[in-house]
């Protein structure tokens, strides 16, 4: 009966998937764009404003912190109002904003730019991990999150090269290159944030592209889904940013996002160093074929993640290959293996991310997975504030590579975090079914 109602179900898998990623991939490849964008403009930046590398880290890491702080209200909203609607406001919003950015001509500017910035993205990513669970059942979704999480690599692949070449415009209108380059990307954000609001639908009851029969095999795949996560969820959204599964995800999901963070905001400069080039299209197109690397990582570690179900081993090994990767770009010499290095660490910390989030995703439900997901991708995304400093300051205690070799521990931990992650799972589980066994007996005895 599985086998039947799987085969059953597959063309419409592929059909939600060829609807929905194109335009969600796009999203992400601007989001992460927008992110990526001060790593490339760090140095002519720097040299037009004169802001110091301090400053720099500061205002890297600040947007992360009004991120974090809205990213669980965002989702709850998403949650009353429609994903469509809302998607569309993020990214209006930060599109805005981010054109703003052009206008960062000092630190106090800068700072305010970046705060509001990640005001306006809160809720983006956790939003969309939880819109993808209200369309695709849990033994599809590894693959069908590796897809959406192209958009990291591929905004370099593409956003790479076209940051350069924006950089290289230096003058044109009277403007700097970097001027340009948050102009351009801004608006493009705002055009696409529009398009999302006649394109995407709520859920699969909303979607007119699907007849009925392909809304009901999808609808009752995943309210049997639902079920079955009923008796080990969190009961409620608030109840969930206080379980201790969830809070111990979080804290690996940390530990990610700083090696991202520490590697992204970074990967451009330390490119043009291992070159000898300035930042341009040159080191645009260098920075792009080690992403390349990165759609790889995606391909191989979610398929064999959704084939052999062992979704926490292909995590925790994934994010170990990264450490090492992060590692071996210090204690290697000649370019062409730094280079090498840089995209097993690239390739391993984004290959690890869609598989990962099938691990909160497969036990919260409801207005809990809403939260849940989003406190995790808030904590998460704290890393970005905290990798640029953690970097800079291990790099001024312990020399070049002291930054880099921090960046390989911190993501060596995350991944025996993962590896463990059943445990604390299976421990939370046990304590919530003796407290609810206590609950009962209490009840007979009174």
């Amino acid at each position: 009966m599985t086998d039947t109602r799987s085969a059953a179900l597959a063309p419409v898998i592929r059909k939600v998937t060829a609807r929905l990623i194109p335009i969600l991939l796009l999203m992400y490849i601007l989001a992460f764009l927008d992110r990526s964008n001060l790593g490339f403009a760090k140095d002519a930046f720097q040299a037009d404003t004169g802001i110091s590398n301090a400053a720099y880290a500061l205002g890297a890491g600040i947007f992360f912190l009004g991120y974090a702080v809205f990213e669980v209200p965002s989702n709850m909203l998403m949650q009353r109002v429609g994903a469509k609607v809302w998607l569309a406001r993020i990214m209006i919003s930060w599109g805005i904003v981010s054109a703003l950015m052009m206008f960062a001509v000092n630190e106090p500017m800068f700072y305010l730019l970046r705060v509001l910035l990640g005001i306006a993205e809160a809720g983006f990513f956790p939003g969309v991990i939880w819109y993808l669970t209200k369309w695709i059942p849990v033994e599809h979704r590894a693959r069908v999150n590796g897809l959406f999480y192209f958009g990291a690599p591929l905004a370099f692949i593409f956003g790479g090269p076209l940051s350069g070449l924006l950089l290289d415009l230096d003058g044109l209108g009277g403007m700097h290159g970097w001027q340009i380059m948050f102009l351009v990307t801004g608006v493009l954000t705002v055009i696409v944030g529009l398009v999302c609001i006649g394109y995407l639908d709520n859920g699969p009851r909303d979607a007119k592209w699907l007849t009925q029969q392909q809304k009901d095999l999808l609808i009752a795949a995943l309210e049997r889904e639902d079920a079955s996560k009923a008796d080990h969820s969190p009961r409620g959204a608030l109840r969930a940013l206080a379980n201790p599964a969830v809070l111990y995800f979080a804290v690996a999901y940390l530990t990610i996002q700083m090696a991202v963070y520490g590697i992204t905001f970074y990967l451009p400069s330390t490119i043009g160093t291992v070159v000898g080039e300035d930042v341009g299209l040159m080191v645009g197109l260098l920075t792009a074929a080690v992403w390349s690397f990165a759609i790889v990582g995606v391909i191989i570690a979610t398929r064999i993640a959704d084939r052999t179900g062992q979704r926490r081993v292909v995590a925790a090994v994934t994010l170990g290959l990264s450490a090492i990767g992060i590692l071996l770009s210090v204690l290697v010499e000649q370019p062409v293996l730094v280079l090498l290095a840089l995209a097993l660490g690239a390739a391993g910390f984004i290959a690890v991310q869609p598989v990962f989030w099938t691990l909160p995703t497969s036990f919260l439900v409801g207005g809990a997975a809403a939260s849940g997901i989003a406190l995790i991708n808030s904590i998460g995304s704290l890393g970005g504030f905290l990798a640029p400093i953690v970097k800079n300051a291990a790099d001024e205690a312990f020399g070049a590579a002291g930054g880099s070799y921090a960046l390989a521990a911190i993501a060596a931990a995350g991944a025996i975090l993962i590896a463990c992650s059943h445990l604390v799972s299976r421990a939370v589980r046990t304590i919530g079914e003796r407290t609810e066994a206590s609950a009962v007996v209490a009840e007979e005895a009174r």
